[in-house]
């Protein structure tokens, strides 16, 4: 009977982190490669009704990445400028249709927009989706475009979701980049991986017994990607540049919950704030709190630019 038991209990205890990391190792091709949301003719009569609305005009924007893929999206004049742009970072499996939200309120204030498909999203190239560690280079190449043709007099950034976390690691490595909005960020890919093991409602199972599948993913993601998982760090980002940044979380958020958004407050060496979204959901603000998301991140834009901030 004991030996019997002795089975029972180490089957209990090794079934799960197996079963885990077999499921690492099959669900990490999709982490890569993320469901494209398609840039259809309805979504972008949606988008002309809303930058009609503002009487703001836009144009084709084709950018060509470090690597050769091509970057497709939008630049968005607004009726009376104010001389920044704003830099808009979708989330994941979206395309740029989901910033649009946010444009009306920054076109309505002046600024001019930039509107992309992240890489391996919409209309956009590129074979993978490596959260950060490559599009921050798109980025890069995004804004030599926008100096050259606009000639900005601040370049700003904001960003939901995946894209929080994007637009936090090019303002990292792009001094041009000035400050960041960051709804709904993940800390780093690790970070994140935990939640999505522990199927976005138990993250400390995700942090132990369902453990093994998340490093797993990691591991055999940045195998077949070509990238080192532990690179892919807003937490590192804000940590290595001092740069402004307006940080929101949703209180209800089950898919990055507002710890991820707390260890990268804690860890910005520049100005920061926190805004804690009561009984909002995943990137959900503007809907749940429209007058005052407006008005925070106005707020957080107009601040004086003191030129650029020392690393």
């Amino acid at each position: 009977m004991p030996i019997r038991l002795l089975r029972i209990a180490l089957t209990l205890l090794f079934a799960p982190p197996l079963v885990a990391m077999a499921m690492g190792w099959l669900v990490a091709p999709s982490f890569l490669h993320p469901a494209r949301r398609p840039l259809t003719p309805d979504l972008i009569r949606e988008a002309d009704a809303s930058f009609a609305h503002s009487h703001a005009r836009r144009e084709d924007f084709l950018i060509t990445a470090p690597d050769g893929a091509a970057l497709r999206g939008w630049k968005v004049h607004p009726q009376i400028p104010n001389g920044s742009w704003v830099l808009l970072f979708h989330g994941v499996a979206d395309n740029r249709i989901g910033t649009i939200g946010q444009s009306e309120i920054l076109l309505g204030a002046g600024y001019g927009v930039v509107m992309m498909d992240q890489r391996a999203h919409g209309e956009s190239g590129g074979a993978l989706a490596t959260y950060g560690w490559l599009e921050r280079d798109d980025t890069r190449a995004v804004v030599d475009a926008l100096v050259a043709s606009e000639h900005p007099a601040h370049i700003l950034a904001l960003g939901e979701s995946m894209g929080a976390g994007i637009a936090l690691q090019s303002a990292g490595a792009d001094s041009r980049i000035e400050a960041v909005v960051a709804e709904a960020p993940f800390a780093s890919l690790r970070e994140a991986s935990y939640d999505y093991a522990g199927l976005q409602e138990y993250p400390l199972l995700g942090k132990t017994l369902f453990a093994p599948g998340a490093w797993m993913m990691l591991y055999r993601g940045g195998e077949l990607a070509g990238f080192p998982a532990a690179g892919v760090s807003p937490v590192q980002a804000v940590a290595a540049r001092n740069f402004p940044v307006l940080l929101i979380c949703d209180q209800a958020d089950t898919t990055l919950p507002c710890r991820h958004a707390k260890k990268i407050y804690a860890a910005a060496r520049g100005p920061k704030s926190l805004w804690v979204v009561p009984g909002a959901f995943h990137a959900a603000a503007l809907g749940f709190a429209p007058e005052e998301f407006r008005r925070r991140v106005l707020d957080f834009f107009r601040r004086p630019v003191a030129g650029p901030q020392p690393d």
